[in-house]
């Protein structure tokens, strides 16, 4: 296999005239995954009614395989995460996996769900619905950033939990902040205080060593499309088995009262293609070296990190423990603030400078979050910042 770097770009069908820095945003899926993908969407079509309705799920007992095919990719997918595929459904995406258990949650008028400022606006949006629907509220903890640290953070989340605190939504690595939050930590001691625990995931399979079980949580969403290197849209939900018997997809179907993986299996016709390509895809990585990927990616976004806050006179947010494969930097105080500064400056280096890169805005500053995947290299993040200084 050619070196990280840009020869690794081969293995891509990215546009070859765009700098591709947001990798985390809705992932890139690597060209020979897209072949897998393309494979099994052959083969459901040879026969679609055998591969759906008796070879897929475990609904139908008709002429089954020894094991239905999602479970098999299950396994596969869920050994990867350190967990059990018993416990381990495969949803559409992060935001529908959390839906699930919002929606699934016996809250009461009074109760409590408690998210950070820190977490992903459409998993908060989920939480205020669920929340609404039965009188009880949505209380955001504010976490400090930057100068954050993990000790920082498991405080404050853990100092706000209060009586009627039932669920405590916390991100493993955070989306605009692209932080590593210490969620065992903060799953033991929200346990501890009588509320569960639901880990937004979307960030971590693929970019930090993962331990699904050994987090602590009671449920944990993630997404296998964005640093799993998986097709669009693939995302999983393991749910402790304490709480299987109480945990629906939000499509109910022909699996309920069938067993937790029953019911999320089959809720409906959809595409299975992509989940079942999510093995080719972590084959793959293995075949690269999990630990060598995950290794230069994090050294990529720290030295971008490092080099930029220099090059700006601005300092590093986070100590180097809480920076995964992704690093936010603040721009200059010049630039000003504010979403619609962001979406400007984001959308000139598109289409003026032909680089694809998330910038926003957080306590009216903005920042921009650097995405370092395998085909990424330092002259990318050097082209990006004298892209940024040019509009100064």
């Amino acid at each position: 296999m050619p070196r990280f770097g840009h020869p690794m770009l081969a293995e891509w069908a990215l546009d070859p005239d765009i700098l591709y820095l947001n990798h985390g945003t809705v992932g890139a899926v690597p060209r020979r995954v897209l072949a897998a993908q393309r494979e099994i969407r052959d083969e459901i079509e040879l026969q679609p009614s055998r591969f759906l309705l008796r070879e897929l799920s475990a609904i139908t007992p008709a002429d089954p395989l020894p094991r239905p095919r999602l479970r098999v990719a299950a396994d596969a997918v869920a050994a990867f995460v350190g967990a059990r595929g018993a416990d381990f459904a495969f949803v559409e995406n992060v935001t529908a996996g959390c839906n699930a258990v919002l929606r699934s949650l016996d809250l009461r008028a009074g109760d409590e769900i408690l998210v950070t400022d820190l977490g992903y606006g459409a998993v908060t949006h989920a939480a205020r619905y669920a929340a609404r629907t039965r009188d009880a509220a949505v209380r955001v903890v504010e976490v400090p950033f930057p100068g954050v640290t993990p000790a920082s953070v498991r405080d404050t989340v853990l100092a706000a939990i209060g009586p009627r605190t039932r669920l405590v939504v916390v991100d493993h690595v955070t989306s605009s902040t692209a932080l590593i939050l210490p969620i065992a930590e903060i799953a033991a001691g929200a346990h501890a205080r009588g509320a569960a625990v639901l880990v937004d995931g979307a960030h971590a399979p693929g970019a930090i060593p993962l331990d699904v079980p050994a987090a602590g949580a009671d449920w944990y969403s993630a997404n296998l499309h964005k640093w799993a290197w998986s097709p669009r849209s693939a995302g999983f939900l393991w749910t402790d088995p304490r709480h299987q018997t109480t945990t629906h997809p939000l499509t109910i179907s022909w699996g309920l009262d069938q067993g937790y993986t029953a019911e999320f299996d089959w809720v409906g016709t959809r595409d299975p293609s992509g989940y079942l390509a999510a093995p080719a895809a972590l084959d793959f990585m293995r075949s690269l070296g999990v630990e060598a990927v995950m290794g230069y990616d994090h050294a990529l976004a720290w030295e971008a990190a490092r080099w930029l806050t220099s090059r700006w006179a601005e300092a590093l947010p986070c100590p180097e423990s809480m920076v995964g494969t992704m690093a936010a930097v603040p721009l200059p105080a010049s630039f000003g603030g504010g979403d619609e500064t962001a979406k400007r400056l984001r959308l000139d280096l598109l289409v003026q400078d032909r680089i694809e890169a998330q910038i926003h805005s957080i306590h009216d500053r903005l920042w921009v979050r650097i995405s370092a995947q395998i085909y990424n290299e330092m002259s990318d993040i050097e082209r990006l910042a004298h892209a940024i200084e040019a509009r100064r």
